[in-house]
C-alpha cells in the first residue's frame, strides 16, 4: 500500500496518471480456461445471475456458476476518536447489524468518489480527505464481485440523503472497541475487513 492512505487525500497511486481510476467492469474472457459458453439466465436488477462452460486442463468440461454484482465500497471514517458506524436490520438473514457505511459504486466513479458519497448521504458527514486501502475480489468461488475499502476524515456535517428502503441510525463507536464491535454477532465481512485494514495501516 502507497503512503497516500496515511495522507488521507483524494490522490492515489496508478501506473498511469497517478490517479485513482474509475472501476472497470470484470472480462470473463480473461482468463487461460476456454470459455464454450457463458449463458446469464436471470436478471434480478441488483444482480445478474448465470454460468460459464469451461474446458478444463485435463481436456473435461464443467459448468461454473456465478452471480455478477456490482462494485461496493466500504467506509471507514473517523471523528473525535470514534469509528462511524450504522446500525440496520438485513432482511436476507433477519438480523439487525451495527456495521461500517457501505454502497455500490456508480458507474464512472472512483472508490473513493463512491465512499464520500455513501458517507455523506448514509451518515450525514462529508469528508475532508478520502483514500483508498485496499480493493480485492469477493467470494471467488461463485461470486464476480469487487469491493473497495476506503479511509476517510475530517468529516464536516451534511444533509443525510437516504434510499426509499434504508432505515439507518448512526452510532459513534470508540476506535479502541471498533475491532470487537465489528466481531460481535451478527458480524459482518466487510466491517471486520475495513476495521482489521485500517488498523494494520496505523490509522485507527
Amino acid at each position: 500500500m502507497s503512503d497516500g492512505a496515511n495522507d488521507a487525500s483524494d490522490d492515489t497511486d496508478d501506473a498511469s496518471d497517478g490517479r485513482e481510476q474509475p472501476i472497470t467492469a470484470h472480462d470473463p474472457a480473461a482468463h487461460d480456461w476456454p470459455v464454450i459458453e457463458s449463458v446469464a439466465e436471470y436478471e434480478t436488477g441488483w444482480y445478474t445471475g448465470g454460468y460459464d462452460l469451461v474446458e478444463q486442463p485435463d481436456g473435461s468440461t464443467k459448468k461454473y456458476y456465478w452471480a455478477e454484482l456490482p462494485p461496493a465500497v466500504v467506509v471507514v471514517a473517523v471523528a473525535d476518536g470514534s469509528v462511524v458506524m450504522v446500525e440496520q436490520f438485513r432482511p436476507t438473514i433477519r438480523e439487525t447489524c451495527l456495521e461500517l457505511p457501505a454502497g455500490i459504486v456508480e458507474d464512472g466513479e472512483t472508490y473513493t468518489e463512491a465512499g464520500a458519497r455513501e458517507l455523506a448521504e448514509e451518515t450525514g458527514f462529508a469528508p475532508a480527505g478520502t483514500a483508498l486501502l485496499e480493493s480485492f475480489d469477493c467470494s471467488t468461488g461463485v461470486l464476480r464481485h469487487e469491493r473497495g475499502i476506503v479511509w476517510a476524515e475530517g468529516l464536516a456535517p451534511v444533509e443525510r440523503k437516504l434510499d426509499g428502503n434504508e432505515f439507518i441510525n448512526v452510532h459513534a463507536v470508540p476506535v479502541e472497541d471498533a475491532l470487537a464491535v465489528a466481531r460481535s454477532e451478527p458480524a459482518n465481512d466487510a466491517t471486520m475487513e475495513g476495521v482489521l485494514l485500517a488498523r494494520e495501516e496505523g490509522l485507527l
